[in-house]
């Protein structure tokens, strides 16, 4: 895992040292852009490729393999859905769309209650034992989101902030503490 020594023991201690409670601008400007989306309850196929690129570029050819109708049954269905296994599920039915691409999706619809399941956030998780498996952090299953979206949530909600500004700042700390390459 390539993280120096993590001088944290707990996500509340970490939380309380390295909180960054400002969005990087251009992502700001893509969450205001994508806002009527959470009302429309659904969006369409320009806005899903914007979002699946945000996410990750490499999938792209497969992204673009979604048709505008397959896309819109899916986008109503996941944001209409009950629960967040549904929800993600709906949405990694799409091409291209792993479950890290579906939480940068729900990300950016709603950075209030989700925030993007990440290699660097779930490797940091995971070093300081607040999630379980998955050392590398590669290859999401549901039950990972579900856990992982719990913590995002939970601490959310302590501190009276998004879960994205959680997700955020684990983004940022691993960053800090990273050394050598992310994908060996």
């Amino acid at each position: 895992m390539p993280l120096k020594r993590v001088p944290y023991r707990s996500l509340r201690a970490l939380l309380r040292r390295e909180l960054v409670t400002e969005e990087h601008p251009p992502t700001a400007a893509l969450m205001r852009r994508l806002a009527p989306i959470k009302a429309r309850g659904r969006f369409t196929r320009a806005e899903f490729l914007l979002m699946c690129r945000w996410k990750s570029p490499r999938a792209r050819r497969h992204y673009e393999r979604n048709t505008a109708a397959r896309i819109r049954r899916a986008s109503i269905a996941a944001l209409a859905a009950r629960n967040e296994r549904e929800r993600i599920e709906h949405l990694t039915a799409l091409l291209g769309v792993s479950v890290a691409t579906a939480s940068a999706i729900l990300t950016l619809i709603d950075p209030r209650r989700y925030g993007v399941l990440d290699i660097r956030c779930w490797q940091l998780l995971f070093r300081i034992r607040s999630v379980a498996g998955n050392p590398r952090g590669r290859a999401f299953t549901a039950a990972q989101w579900e856990q992982y979206l719990t913590r995002l949530r939970g601490h959310a909600l302590a501190l009276g902030v998004s879960a994205r500004t959680i997700e955020y700042t684990l983004f940022h700390c691993h960053r800090k503490l990273q050394r050598g390459r992310l994908y060996d």
